[in-house]
């Protein structure tokens, strides 16, 4: 045990003497009517590694926001967050280098290589095993705008700096390691001295986290020496107001921004001082004597679900949401700055980490704050089961919010890989939760110790997750392998089922299967009623496992009771030994977060509208909560005040999501509807459905394809105004969609297949959008259909394909108005079939159909349209048409609004009734519209 213990304090001194080594020296000068900082700097690079080094690659990353087609810039625009690609060069950031030499002032050769942000050196001798080569750069930094990352230069002025300085990429055994800044915070230093002299105007305060030795005001400029040991960034913050205020606690002065004027600064103190303390005893002495919280900071990983609340709304005791946002951003820097992961491939345990003392120090001094607060106490919320969740409970939650939708990813996923949402908020709190489910399997603190282990020996050294793995195995003689193979290194969810139970004697016989492709522990409990009589932890299961349990006044068995196992479906946990069901009902007025403890069911008004059945009021009744589900269905009866008549729908659904493969889904189902289609008209649909959903490995990728088989049987009154239309029939329907959406580059496309008794179609339509770098938006329709046989009639056009406003046979589009030949329902725009916008002669084809559809903008959201086709039918022949006019964007695809300027009609403004040409799309659903916000999390 001795020579284990001075082996481990030879390895850290040895770690600790080799990052030493590395320096970093900064002259600065900051110009702020220009935003640029003036340069000088030298690295002292030592070659830690057995290899003879030929050159040296040094980040860059002031010069990611140069350009909207680096990588940083393409990661705004995947992100749907066009600010950047519309901003104007000068307020992007850039490094201009001047000149990069050796110690003896020699110039060096150096190049960018495919990204601007990643640099070359050449060296003029090789660097040897153990040497150390120095580089002398100088250089210009301009300062992006902070609206783009919240880094850079404010509108006021004060500039909050971050990657401002070219810095060393890590070498090591296994080669060089160096990336593009793609906005996800994961800068990779190795840990070094930092010396940086910064000179501001006289008026501004300077704020950072490293040591200050010297503070000089000469001639209105203000000069600053900072320095640091073992330190892998220094952001600085330039402010023109002395905004922050220090705290000084028995560990370490803590420096923040972060204010809240309904906590006083003693009790402000005192909260902080909690927190360090809290901190240094899960982990250990933090090593540096200032640490800087800021609001910026903070903002960039807010308490996800505070951060949303108006300032208005306090649902929290005064104090709790300055306690958290100190807490998040305290211990998120308290555990980078000195456990030095990779911050892109190892990323996830700093987030578990993170997470994990969180929720420890909530259930210590907030054991019964519940997730909305006191909002829990109003009595139109109380009865709901998401009152009863307490503050804790929101991280398995959100994780299984993309569990449920298929797009959760594994905790070891390359940072840059990851969508926003599991980057910013799903993935720690599955790491989170993860260590929590670890603590208690193993039980006797053996987490707490190991972590406090692995801190003591590692701190400030290099660090790689297989090191906890192996403080762990020191610590427990219980298998955790399970845990970094099976939980962290696989996108399988997790799902156990107790199969039977068998009374032996006085002791249960329990079959429990593992539906998932994992191996892992599960607990499983024994109930009477709602007492807990037992509880015990299975070695990790793959597949089944039987165990032996005491029978004694068990009335039901339940795995994972307490919830600390982020379980995809916990309503299959259940297994009664006596009664009858395995959970009781539970009636619920809307719809509310799933409580597995309850066969649930749902109801809620619902209020809609169409011209012919004016309002519809009526009661839902569903089973569908916050969070998907496999089996989904919904039963909608209405009343329709102007029709006087019962309408509605109904739909059930089961959707089989695949974790691995292209194939992530198959949904099959059945849909029926019953509402007016005119005035005193009513039609029946009932469509069962078949949809195949693909998709490329790389979630990131928008790239989707999908394949609908369906049947619409439709029965309608008979409208004596409509001849030879058979007001009964089916058509059988098969689609291909491909799908790739992306804010430069958009493209969706389709193909479609019908077949009924009276008539057979093919059809295609492509949809193309390019946002071109010179800010110029390119929109592109195709449309092209035929009939391949058209027994309808000549004096029917139901079926037939329309120009500019669908019959829509299929009863598929929003239409608010659908029989409407005149008045402003008649004037809804649905962009579909030939897409025009001009209502023209012919306006129907019978035998075959193309256009295409252009708009392009003029300025900002108003752009130009234009549409042409050619239009044949049976006895007539084929016709060209064209129109053209203004089309205002307020919301693409949302709402939009079309006027007509010259089409084939001539010239549209100077015909009669002109406001009656003007055309509007118009979405109301809130589904369709949720749509719009979520796109850039997921």
């Amino acid at each position: 045990m001795r020579l284990h213990k001075l082996i481990t304090i030879i390895c850290l001194l040895a770690a600790v003497s080799l990052n030493a080594q590395q320096r970093i020296s900064i002259d600065a000068k900051l110009q702020p009517q220009t935003a640029t900082i003036e340069i000088g700097q030298q690295i002292e690079f030592y070659n830690n590694s057995k290899k003879a080094l030929q050159e040296i690659y040094l980040l860059d990353w002031a010069n990611s926001f140069s350009s909207k087609t680096t990588p940083l810039g393409k990661r705004f625009s995947e992100n749907y967050d066009s600010q950047f690609h519309f901003e104007k060069d000068k307020n992007r950031g850039r490094t201009d280098i001047l000149t990069i030499e050796n110690s003896d002032s020699k110039k060096l050769e150096w190049e960018y290589g495919d990204a601007v942000d990643i640099i070359k050196v050449n060296l003029d001798n090789d660097l040897l095993p153990g040497e150390t080569y120095t580089l002398s750069l100088k250089y210009n930094v301009k300062q992006p705008d902070a609206k783009f990352t919240r880094y850079g230069v404010t509108k006021e002025n004060n500039f909050i700096l971050q990657y401002w300085y070219i810095s060393p990429a890590v070498h090591d055994e296994t080669g060089w390691h160096f990336y593009s800044n793609k906005n996800t915070e994961d800068l990779y230093m190795s840990a070094s001295e930092m010396t940086i002299q910064f000179e501001v105007p006289s008026q501004y305060y300077l704020t950072s986290d490293l040591n200050v030795v010297s503070e000089t005001v000469s001639e209105g400029i203000k000069t600053t020496t900072l320095n640091g040991k073992s330190r892998i960034r220094s952001v600085l913050y330039v402010d023109q107001k002395a905004t922050f205020e220090s705290v000084v606690t028995d560990e370490f002065e803590i420096v923040t921004d972060i204010h809240d004027d309904k906590v006083t600064p003693p009790i402000r103190a005192l909260v902080i001082d909690r927190i360090v303390h809290f901190l240094s005893e899960r982990m250990g002495p933090y090593p540096f004597e200032k640490m800087v919280i800021s609001e910026v900071d903070y903002r960039s990983s807010p308490v996800y679900g505070l951060n949303q609340l108006p300032d208005f709304i306090s649902p929290f005791p005064d104090g709790f949401e300055y306690d958290m946002e100190q807490l998040k951003t305290i211990t998120r820097n308290y555990i980078e700055n000195t456990l030095l992961l990779n911050p892109r491939e190892d990323y996830w345990l700093s987030g578990a980490l993170q997470i994990h003392f969180m929720m420890e120090y909530v259930n210590i001094y907030y054991p019964k704050m519940k997730i909305i607060g006191s909002l829990s106490d109003f009595w139109i919320i109380r009865w709901a089961h998401a009152a009863d969740l307490e503050f804790n409970d929101q991280y398995p939650l959100l994780y299984l919010n993309m569990a449920r939708n298929n797009l959760h990813q594994k905790l070891t996923t390359p940072k840059d890989s990851l969508l926003k949402f599991n980057k910013n908020i799903a993935n720690d709190y599955y790491g989170g939760q993860g260590l929590t489910y670890l603590s208690d399997y193993l039980g006797d603190d053996v987490l707490a110790k190991s972590i406090k282990q692995l801190y003591s020996e590692k701190k400030l050294g290099p660090i790689k997750i297989s090191d906890f793995e192996k403080t762990l195995e020191q610590n427990t003689e219980l298998p955790i392998n399970w845990f970094f193979e099976d939980y962290a290194n696989k996108r399988s969810s997790i799902d156990f089922k107790i199969t039977s139970v068998k009374k032996k004697g006085d002791s249960l016989k329990v079959n429990i299967k593992n539906l998932r492709e994992n191996s892992m522990p599960v607990s499983i409990f024994g109930l009477d009623k709602k007492e807990v009589l037992f509880k015990k932890w299975t070695f990790p299961i793959s597949d089944t496992a039987s165990i032996t349990l005491p029978a004694a006044q068990v009335r039901k068995l339940v795995l994972n009771y307490d919830g600390i196992i982020p379980e995809f479906n916990r309503r299959n946990n259940y297994k009664k030994v006596k009664g009858l069901l395995n959970k009781p009902v539970q009636f619920r007025l809307f719809q509310d977060v799933e409580d597995p403890n309850y066969t649930q069911f749902f109801f809620m008004p619902i209020f809609e509208y169409n011209l012919y059945d004016g309002v519809s009021a009526g009661l839902r009744l569903y089973n569908k909560t916050v969070l998907p589900k496999g089996i989904v269905y919904s039963l909608e009866p209405q009343f329709g005040f102007r029709s006087k008549n019962l309408v509605g729908r109904a739909s059930i659904s089961y959707t089989d999501r695949k974790e691995e493969g292209k194939l992530y889904a198959m949904r099959y189902g059945i849909s029926g509807n019953y509402y007016s289609y005119d005035t005193d008209l009513f039609y029946k649909t009932l469509t069962p459905y078949i949809t195949f959903a693909f998709r490329n490995k790389d979630l990131r990728d928008n790239e989707k394809q999908f394949i609908n088989i369906r049947s619409i049987n439709v029965s309608k009154d008979d409208d004596p105004n409509e001849l030879n239309q058979d007001p009964n029939y089916s058509v059988f329907n098969l689609q291909y969609v491909y799908s790739n959406p992306n804010l430069i580059n958009y493209f969706r496309g389709s193909a479609d297949y019908e077949l009924s008794s009276r008539f057979s179609k093919i059809f295609v339509n492509f949809e193309y959008r390019k946002l071109f770098n010179s800010n110029r938006q390119l929109n592109l329709r195709l449309f092209a259909g035929t009939f391949l046989f058209n027994d309808t009639g000549s004096d029917g056009n139901f079926f037939s394909f329309a120009l500019d406003r669908p019959t829509d046979y299929l009863f598929k589009y929003s239409y608010y108005g659908r029989s409407e030949d005149q008045g402003l329902f008649s004037q809804q725009l649905i962009v579909a079939e030939g897409g025009f916008k001009s209502q023209l002669e012919p306006a129907f084809s019978n035998t075959w159909m193309t256009t295409l559809n252009a708009s392009t903008n003029i300025w900002k959201w108003i752009h130009a349209y234009g549409d042409v086709g050619l239009i044949n039918n049976k006895g007539v022949g084929t016709k060209a048409v064209f129109d053209t006019g203004i089309r205002v964007n307020l919301v693409a695809d949302y709402f939009e609004l079309y006027f007509p300027v010259y089409s084939s009609l001539g010239f549209e403004p100077n015909l009669p009734h002109y406001d009656e040409k003007v055309r509007f799309v118009v979405t109301l659903s809130p589904k369709t519209l949720l749509r719009l916000f979520t796109r850039e999390w997921y």
